[in-house]
């Protein structure tokens, strides 16, 4: 039988039988998105079954029951099957084959976890935050600037099981980076435990850097000479977007404490020692989102200031040019009243004095608002 036979006898979709059954099924489920680079030409949920010997990959497609069925009969080398959004149906032949734990495997059905580290026996169930920095050529109060998904790996004493969830993170260039490398993949399962949480964690400071960029951004505009009039909004979504960074980011420190601590049965200590390395690169994006949170703080109190500062200018602005014009109106004022004794009114320099003290008085006014930064 061929490999894509056989996977589909694993996932389940032998039950249907024929291609008009499996035409039907496709119907029933989401419609799937053959463009996309994770998507196997059948539209299934397997991306790639490959069974590695002594930190080699073996030669030949196989499928995954023949391919663990020869690694337990070697007693050596593991399988590695990466899937992208599996369905309950199709992750449940997967599940009773690898005898997964019912709770893991619903979990990574349903995504939307917390990062995470469990022990079912001699299985390892991790879950990773991934995140992508959405490029953007202008950032707005609506823009998004991080996306996230989910990558959940099984790891047994013979096999790793990758399922990832999003339009991002793909892994494929990771297995060729393992594959170029060997030692490192003869290491076991537990080596491309490591070499995933590598990936996700380094993701993290690219993304962190691009971040800043847009941080750096708004607390120049909000500095410029027109600070004041910067949209908040743009700050408020910063911040938004920043705090789903760190809800991907801060959870993972547990469970990397753990694989770098405590003994774990699959993983063994010459791995634990790069784990940590994994903890520190972690440790850094931490205290960088921490850094990024107040200063976005900072530079929207000192938005907030600039605006009060500049609300304060205008009404002084306002109290000056009322100042000078309350001087012609009273005067102004009083010899529009209509009373037939009134001094000056036969006097022929009245008119031009009045006119001349009104003009002393608003010039008075205005020097002495000019002077002292009023106007």
């Amino acid at each position: 039988m061929s490999m894509a036979g056989n996977l589909r006898k694993v996932t389940g979709l032998d039950r249907v039988g024929g291609l008009r059954k499996v035409a039907r099924l496709a119907r029933r489920r989401a419609r799937v998105d053959l463009s996309h680079p994770a998507r196997s030409p059948l539209g299934t949920s397997v991306v790639n079954c490959v069974t590695y010997h002594k930190g080699v990959r073996a030669p030949g497609g196989r499928d995954v029951v023949e391919a663990l069925r020869q690694v337990r009969r070697a007693d050596h080398g593991f399988v590695w099957l990466g899937l992208h959004e599996p369905t309950e149906r199709e992750f449940a032949g997967i599940a009773e084959l690898f005898d997964l734990h019912p709770l893991a495997v619903e979990d990574a059905v349903e995504a939307h976890q917390r990062p995470k580290l469990e022990r079912y026996g001699d299985t390892l169930f991790a879950v990773f935050k991934t995140v992508c920095y959405v490029e953007h050529t202008e950032l707005t109060a609506t823009s998004e600037v991080v996306n996230t998904g989910e990558i959940m790996v099984f790891v047994g004493p013979d096999f790793v099981i990758s399922v990832r969830h999003g339009r991002h993170g793909s892994l494929g260039p990771l297995r060729e980076e393992l594959e170029a490398n060997p030692e490192q993949l003869a290491k076991g399962p537990a080596a491309v435990l490591h070499a995933i949480a590598d990936h996700v964690v380094d993701d993290y400071l690219t993304v962190t850097d691009s971040v800043q960029a847009d941080i750096d951004q708004v607390e120049t505009d909000v500095f410029a000479a027109n600070g004041a009039r910067v949209d908040p909004g743009r700050i408020y979504q910063l911040k938004r977007e920043l705090l789903e960074l760190k809800r991907a980011v801060a959870p993972l420190a547990r469970p990397l404490l753990e694989l770098t601590s405590r003994p774990i049965r699959v993983v063994e200590p010459e791995i634990q020692a790069y784990f940590r390395d994994v903890s520190d690169h972690l440790l850094r994006a931490t205290e960088q989102i921490a850094a990024f949170d107040e200063l976005l703080n900072s530079i929207l109190q000192a938005h907030l200031a600039q605006v009060s500062v500049a609300q304060n200018e205008d009404m002084r602005k306002i109290t000056a040019w009322a100042a000078l014009i309350a001087v012609p109106t009273m005067v102004c004022g009083v010899y529009g009243m209509n009373f037939t004794y009134m001094p000056e009114l036969t006097w022929r320099f009245g008119y031009p004095l009045v006119l001349g003290v009104i003009a002393v008085a608003c010039v008075v006014l205005y020097r002495g608002f000019k002077r002292s930064g009023w106007l």
